[in-house]
């Protein structure tokens, strides 16, 4: 079974709202649901460093995550662009396009979103398409919103 992306959609959700807990539970349901391979091992690893470095506020400035500014929406399609030529590399092995695999899906989803900031914390919504009216805060996101 490949990775489930609806779960991946919304892990990426909550670590970038740092409702770590809640991360750490769907990361667990995603592990549970793939297959043992070295593809999925890459994968789930880089979901599993993607957490970590969340959760610990150090600012790490060796990051990714430091470097980051989920604004910029050209500079995470660039970095897309990047990971999916890694992806795509069968010089790298399985593990690795794996790993690159997640950050390409981390980075085409945090594109799609857009970032308002409140007083509560960081609050998500879908960007506008064509006329498309945005995601109510009642309403939850699907695969669907993030495909291509």
């Amino acid at each position: 079974m490949p990775v489930p992306s609806a779960m991946v959609t919304r892990f990426f959700q909550l670590i970038l709202t740092k409702q770590f807990a809640e991360a750490e539970r769907e990361l667990e349901r995603i592990k549970q649901k793939m297959h043992k391979t070295e593809w999925n091992r890459g994968y789930f690893r880089a979901l599993y460093g993607m957490l970590l470095v969340r959760k610990s506020n150090n600012n790490d400035s060796y990051a990714f995550f430091a470097k980051l500014d989920l604004k910029d929406k050209e500079a995470l399609q660039t970095y897309r662009r990047e990971f999916l030529e890694h992806v795509r590399n069968r010089l790298h092995g399985d593990f690795d396009r794996g790993f690159f695999a997640a950050w390409a899906d981390f980075t085409r989803v945090a594109g799609k979103l857009t970032i308002n900031e409140t007083q509560s914390g960081n609050v998500f919504q879908e960007e506008e398409k064509d006329g498309e009216e945005p995601l109510k805060d009642n309403q939850q996101s699907t695969m669907e919103d993030f495909l291509e």
